[in-house]
C-alpha cells in the first residue's frame, strides 16, 4: 500500500508554485490597494491641515516622514493621497480597456471599411506619444484630476482597442465558434457568447501591466499642472510642491516619488506574472 501510494504521488503533477519575486509584487499591490481604501483613516494627521509653524519638519517620532512647507504632514499626505494616485489610474485604465473592448467588437463584426476605418484611427493615435496626447487633452479640457484621467483614456484605448481585435480574430477561427456559427447563431450570439468570454485573458494581463505606467503618467501630468491641484494630496502634485525644497527638505518630494515608483514596480511585475501564467510559453523580448 505504500508502495502504490508514493507512485501516486509522485504521479501527480506538481503546482507550480509562484516565484518569490511574484509573491512579492502582488503582495505590494495588495497593500497598496488596501492603502488607497483604508489611507484616510489611517493618517495620524489633518493631511490638509496648514501649521506653519511646524513647516518643512524632518523626519521624526511625531511626523515619521516630516512636513512640508505648509506643516502638512507628509506620511499622511501619502496615505490619503493614495485613494487619488491609485485609484485614478485604474479608473483611466478600466475606462480605456472598456472603451477598447466595444470598439474591438465593432471592428471585428462590422463590415470591411469599418474595421479598416477603426484600425486606421487606432495607429494614427497609436502614433502619437502617449504622455503628449494626454498633456494636450487634459489641458483643453481644463487642469485638474478629472482631466487627466479622461485624457488618460483618450491616450490608451487603441492600445486596448489593437489587442482586443486581434484576440476576438483569433477565437473566431476556434472549432466551436465556426460551429455555432453552422449551426445559425447570429454574429451577435456568437460574439457575445463565444468570442468575447474567451478573447479578454490578454486584456487582463495588458490591463494590470498598464496600471503602473497609468500612475506614473498621471503624477507627471500632476507634476506639470495638468493634473491634481492644490492642495490635493496626489502624489505627483506633492513632487511637485516639494520640488522647490530639495536642498532644505529632501523629504517632501522624495517619499511620495518612491511610493510612484514603488506602485508602478509592484503593478508591472504583477502583470508580468499574469502573462508569464496566462502564457508560460512566452518570452520577454
Amino acid at each position: 500500500m505504500t508502495t502504490v501510494a508514493i507512485a501516486a504521488t509522485a504521479s501527480r503533477p506538481r503546482r507550480k508554485r509562484l516565484p518569490v519575486l511574484d509573491v512579492i509584487a502582488f503582495g505590494a499591490v495588495v497593500v497598496l490597494l488596501a492603502m488607497a481604501v483604508a489611507g484616510p483613516w489611517l493618517a495620524p494627521h489633518d493631511p490638509y491641515q496648514v501649521r506653519l509653524d511646524r513647516a518643512l519638519l524632518s523626519p521624526s517620532g511625531d511626523h515619521l516622514l516630516g512636513t512640508d512647507g505648509l506643516g502638512r504632514d507628509v506620511f499622511s499626505r501619502i496615505l490619503v493621497g493614495a485613494r487619488s494616485s491609485i485609484f485614478a489610474a485604474l479608473l483611466a485604465v478600466s475606462g480605456a480597456a472598456l472603451i477598447g473592448i466595444v470598439v474591438a467588437m465593432v471592428a471585428t463584426i462590422g463590415p470591411r471599411w469599418l474595421d479598416d476605418v477603426v484600425m486606421r484611427l487606432c495607429d494614427i493615435t497609436l502614433s502619437l506619444p502617449v504622455m503628449v496626447m494626454a498633456l494636450g487633452v487634459a489641458v483643453a479640457l481644463g487642469p485638474s484630476l478629472h482631466s487627466a484621467i479622461v485624457a488618460m483614456i483618450v491616450a490608451w484605448w487603441p492600445g486596448f482597442a489593437r489587442l482586443a481585435r486581434a484576440e476576438m480574430r483569433t477565437v473566431l477561427t476556434a472549432p466551436y465558434v465556426e460551429a455555432a456559427t453552422v449551426l445559425g447563431a447570429s454574429r451577435a450570439r456568437v460574439m457575445t457568447r463565444h468570442v468575447l468570454p474567451n478573447s479578454l485573458d490578454g486584456v487582463y494581463v495588458q490591463a494590470t501591466l498598464e496600471i503602473g505606467g497609468a500612475t506614473l503618467i498621471m503624477a507627471g501630468l500632476s507634476f506639470v499642472g495638468a493634473g491634481a491641484q492644490p492642495p490635493s494630496a496626489e502624489w505627483g502634485a506633492m513632487v511637485e510642491n516639494g520640488s522647490r525644497y530639495l536642498s532644505s527638505a529632501w523629504w517632501i518630494s522624495t517619499f511620495p516619488g518612491l511610493m510612484i515608483t514603488l506602485t508602478a514596480l509592484a503593478f508591472a511585475l504583477a502583470g508580468d506574472a499574469l502573462r508569464n501564467r496566462s502564457h508560460p510559453d512566452s518570452t520577454l523580448g
